[in-house]
């Protein structure tokens, strides 16, 4: 008997009950369908007659029956419906008894709602998180993974139990901390949606990782940020040819030294340095005289040694802030700020004593001799270009004079 026949007040709420816009349906407590309305009908596809009277366990998926019937919880029920074309819809069911006047459950009460799209949305989230090929994290507002995938645990090399008790920050290298906190600081603070950060990660054998992090906020019902999704890739090998790369462009490749680029670039900075204090720049130009005669006597694989010896000779006789460059062939560039001509001069002569010494070159000792020249600076105006011609002018003055101490044409 439906609860319409045996309560002749009725019509009203079943007026009420058919013409609702959600779901709903009213089941013994057997789970039998003993009212439903339209909105229900269209949701599984059935006419009216179709339903009532029928078990609901028959529209109900397998895997999401529920053995101990149709049991009232304060909390709504995700489960599964199988419609009447076969195709299977997710929906959240919310459900309440109907009671009597002596307060017994007598019906229950069923309000249904479409949650398929939202799971699909829910699924694919978790499959994409679960199988990135990059690491994937959730974080709370704090810096705190709450959910992280297993290629992110891989990379790091922590269970993901590990992970889910720490922040970002305990595994974050203590000089790259503070560039993580400024991101989600400005994240949490809504000033961006999105920030890219590199920075190094200590993997749990205590190796570091280099990772790009690029992470974005996910608002909450009132607009304001409520979680973090990080995305994570392992850029060390990829740090390392770009490194390799910026040092092949800007170095010497036999000696490791500055280039001209680079020399250039030193330069640039020197004079910058120059008009916000006291000092002068010192640029010291050094000339080999005896790199043709190695070259043709022991070949130019002990040439190149006599260069690679000449730049360590260099980098003994300079301080740890000065740029050494070769420029050519056989010629040499210091750049130093220092206080006054005299240091300038006492770098000078420390070079001319570090490039005229024995040195041994593949088992065999010879003697390295340089022509040296020097020229300083204190106005920040000048052209980097006029000081390497006025250093290279005062370096043939000194060639001069050793080739006339000599007594021949050697160069």
């Amino acid at each position: 008997m439906s609860p319409s026949e045996q309560d002749p007040a009725g019509v009203p709420w079943q007026r009420v009950f058919d013409q609702a816009s959600a779901a709903m349906a009213i089941l013994d407590l057997q789970g039998r369908y003993l009212h439903v309305n339209e909105a229900m009908c269209r949701l599984l596809g059935y006419r009216r007659e179709e339903l009532e009277g029928r078990d609901y366990r028959d529209v109900t998926h397998p895997d999401d029956i529920d053995p101990e019937g149709p049991t009232v919880s304060s909390e709504p029920l995700e489960k599964r419906y199988i419609r009447s074309d076969g195709s299977v819809i997710w929906a959240l069911v919310a459900r309440s008894y109907i009671r009597d006047a002596d307060g017994r459950a007598i019906y229950s009460l069923s309000q249904i709602q479409d949650i398929t799209q939202r799971r699909e949305a829910e699924l694919l989230w978790q499959r994409s998180f679960a199988n990135a090929p990059i690491g994937m994290a959730v974080l709370d507002l704090k810096g705190t993974w709450t959910a992280v995938n297993d290629t992110l645990c891989g990379m790091l090399g922590y269970t993901r139990d590990e992970m889910l008790s720490m922040s970002f920050t305990d595994i974050t290298y203590e000089e790259d901390e503070k560039q993580g906190m400024a991101a989600l600081t400005d994240l949490v603070e809504g000033k961006v949606d999105t920030v890219s950060v590199e920075k190094r990660y200590r993997h749990k054998d205590g190796h570091p990782i280099w990772m790009l992090i690029r992470a974005t906020t996910v608002p909450g019902a009132d607009g304001a940020p409520a979680y973090v999704v990080s995305q994570y890739e392992d850029i060390g090998e990829q740090r390392l040819v770009d490194a390799h790369l910026a040092h092949l462009a800007l170095h010497d490749p036999l000696t490791g030294l500055a280039n001209r680029a680079l020399l250039a670039d030193r330069l640039d900075h020197g004079l910058q340095q120059l008009a916000r204090g006291n000092g002068v720049l010192a640029v010291v130009l050094a000339d080999l005289d005896q790199l043709k005669p190695v070259n043709d006597r022991y070949g130019h694989a002990s040439g190149d040694e006599l260069l690679i010896a000449t730049a360590r000779e260099l980098q003994l006789a300079v301080r740890a802030g000065d740029t050494v460059a070769r420029i050519g062939g056989d010629e040499f560039v210091v750049v130093s700020l220092l206080p006054d001509r005299a240091a300038a001069e006492a770098l000078r002569r420390r070079v001319e004593d570090h490039l005229n010494t024995d040195v041994v070159v593949h088992g065999v000792t010879i003697r390295l001799c340089a022509s040296v020249g020097c020229t300083t600076t204190s106005d920040p105006s000048i052209a980097p270009d006029a000081l390497l011609h006025a250093a290279d002018r005062d370096m043939y003055v000194s060639k001069r004079r050793r080739r006339a101490v000599r007594g021949d044409g050697t160069r």
